[in-house]
């Protein structure tokens, strides 16, 4: 599972013109699927989600986290970061999870945010969406979760 977060002062999320999903202080997060993802990795990327540090303390320093500063989560669904890129001037997306598992997976990965913090607020799954955000620093990170390696 990848998701790219975003510190933001406000973000917003719009289906056809009607906002979706909107959010003041806190993290826009772009999440995606990859192939072989479980809910294990759903479930390890919220969890490093809600506890990643990235909100500045008295002293200026990153050490609180969304939960901490009891700010806003918008989840966004986004399987492009799975992209492989290495190669060409076309990305390949071979790497993303099916659409049902990348369904399932981020409806879950939504459901689990809901249940353990206070403020989530998300996009559509399979939609054309238009993201809109005011990036705080800017700071972005890029968070990852790989499955399991299989030995044999």
């Amino acid at each position: 599972m990848i998701g790219l977060l975003q510190r933001v002062t406000q973000a917003s999320v719009a289906v056809d013109g009607d906002t979706v999903g909107a959010i003041r202080h806190g993290l826009m997060v772009l999440v995606c699927a990859e192939k072989g993802d479980t809910e294990r990795e759903a479930d390890a990327l919220l969890a490093k989600l809600l506890g990643y540090r990235v909100f500045s303390d008295e002293a200026g320093k990153m050490n609180r986290s969304v939960t901490d500063v009891e700010g806003g989560l918008l989840l966004v669904p986004q399987f492009t970061l799975a992209a492989d890129t290495r190669s060409g001037t076309r990305p390949s997306f071979s790497p993303a999870a099916a659409p049902e598992d990348g369904r399932r997976l981020f409806e879950r990965f939504v459901r689990q945010a809901r249940a353990r913090h206070g403020k989530v607020e998300t996009g559509r799954f399979g939609a054309d969406m238009q993201v809109s955000l005011t990036n705080d620093g800017p700071v972005t990170f890029w968070l990852r979760i790989d499955p399991p390696k299989v030995s044999g």
